[in-house]
């Protein structure tokens, strides 16, 4: 299977995704919140560095409810402002 390469805002959006859940982290190991999500801590990791830029919804969701995270919040804050 062929991936469709990413466009340079899905890549961007990725890095900002990464950035919150980081920063949403805290000093809160990354094992323990991989682990509260369900998720492997190398998972995590790679979307935190943005090199899994397009992670699936229900990872996403799972981090949301490990980090105490909205869903409407983190999407809102990975969309670009309107210039």
């Amino acid at each position: 299977m062929v991936r469709t390469p990413l466009t340079p805002e899905e890549r961007e959006r990725g890095e900002r995704l990464g950035k919150l859940l980081r920063e949403a982290r805290g000093d809160r190991s990354m094992t323990q919140i991989a682990a509260s999500a369900g998720i492997s801590a190398e998972t995590l990791r790679k979307i935190e560095t943005g090199r899994a830029p397009t992670p699936a919804f229900f990872t996403v969701a799972a981090l949301a409810g490990a980090l105490g995270l909205s869903m409407d919040e983190l999407a809102g804050q990975c969309v670009p402002a309107p210039v």
